[in-house]
C-alpha cells in the first residue's frame, strides 16, 4: 500500500469542482463509502442509524452505472439491511469481511469468533457500572461505544479496554471516533480492502473515490491517493490524507446528486 502521510486541512469539495471534472474526464469513478457519519447521520444509539431513503435511491442509480461499495466498521450482517441496494458490494468490520455484488465472500476474521466472545465477556465485567457505555458484540470483534459516556467514564473505559486487549493477544485495539474496538490481529484495514476490491474486480481503469469521516477511513484515503481521491466528511477542517472535504452526510448526498447528474 502506498505510504502517504496526513496533510494539513483540505478544501471543501465545492470549491474544487473543476478538479473533479478533470479527474473524471477520461475515467469513471468507483465509489467506496463509509456508512456511519457518511451515508447515515451519527446518532447516540448505533442500532438506530439509518441512511435517508433519498440517499439509498441515489446509490441505486449510481450502482447501475459504476462500481459502488460500502466499507464500514459494521458487520455485513448488520450493514446489509441498512443498505438494501442491489448491485452494491459490502466490506464490513473495517474490511475484514467482504461480500461482492455477485455474492463472492472474503473473510479474514472467521477464526477469531472465540477470541471475540472471550473479550466481550471480559469487557462486560471490566466496564460494569460505567454509565453511557455500550458494548457491541460482533462475530469476530467487539466494539465499545462511548458517545453517551461522561468524560470521566471515557478515561476509565480507555484504560480498562486497553487492559483487556493486552490480555487478548489475538485481537488488536483500535481507537475510532467515540468507539474502541478489539479487532482480529491481522494485517488488514479499509485501505487494504479497497485495494483488494480494485484488484480482484478488475477496477484499475476506474478512479477510486474513498469517502469517510472516521480515523479508519484514513487508511482508505492513503490507499487511493495515487490515481484516486479521498474525501473527508467533517464539519471543520482537520489533518487528513484526503484531498477534499464534505461537511456532513447531507453534503455527501449533495455530492452523490452531482455525480448522478454528471453521469446520467
Amino acid at each position: 500500500m502506498p505510504d502517504h502521510t496526513e496533510t494539513g486541512p483540505v478544501p471543501l469539495l465545492w470549491n474544487a469542482v473543476d478538479r473533479l471534472d478533470a479527474l473524471f474526464r477520461n475515467r469513471g469513478p468507483a465509489l467506496f463509502l463509509d456508512f456511519d457519519g457518511t451515508l447515515a447521520p451519527i446518532v447516540d444509539d448505533p442500532a438506530a442509524a439509518a441512511a435517508p431513503r433519498t440517499t439509498l435511491d441515489l446509490l441505486a442509480r449510481l450502482a447501475s452505472r459504476m462500481p459502488v461499495f460500502v466499507v464500514s466498521g459494521r458487520e455485513i450482517a448488520d450493514l446489509r439491511p441498512r443498505v438494501p441496494v442491489p448491485g452494491i458490494a459490502l466490506a464490513g468490520s473495517h474490511g475484514i469481511e467482504i461480500e461482492t455484488a455477485d455474492g463472492r465472500r472474503h473473510d479474514r476474521g472467521a477464526d477469531f469468533a472465540g477470541d471475540a466472545e472471550a473479550a466481550a465477556a471480559a469487557l462486560d465485567a471490566a466496564l460494569a457500572g460505567l454509565p453511557g457505555v455500550r458494548i457491541e458484540r460482533k462475530r469476530s470483534s467487539v466494539a465499545v461505544h462511548t458517545r453517551t459516556a461522561s468524560d470521566s467514564a471515557r478515561t476509565a473505559v480507555g484504560e480498562r479496554v486497553a487492559a483487556v486487549a493486552a490480555a487478548t493477544p489475538r485481537l488488536r485495539l483500535h481507537r475510532g471516533k467515540e468507539v474502541l474496538e478489539l479487532l482480529p490481529a491481522v494485517p488488514w484495514d479499509k485501505g487494504r480492502a479497497v485495494l483488494w476490491l480494485v484488484g480482484t474486480l478488475g477496477l484499475a481503469g476506474a478512479v477510486p473515490v474513498a469517502i469517510g469521516d472516521d480515523r479508519t477511513d484514513e487508511d482508505a484515503f492513503r490507499a487511493v491517493a495515487e490515481g484516486g481521491l479521498g474525501i473527508l466528511v467533517a464539519d471543520v477542517p482537520r489533518p487528513t490524507a484526503a484531498r477534499l472535504r464534505l461537511a456532513d452526510p447531507a453534503d455527501v448526498a449533495r455530492f452523490l446528486r452531482w455525480l448522478d447528474a454528471r453521469t446520467a
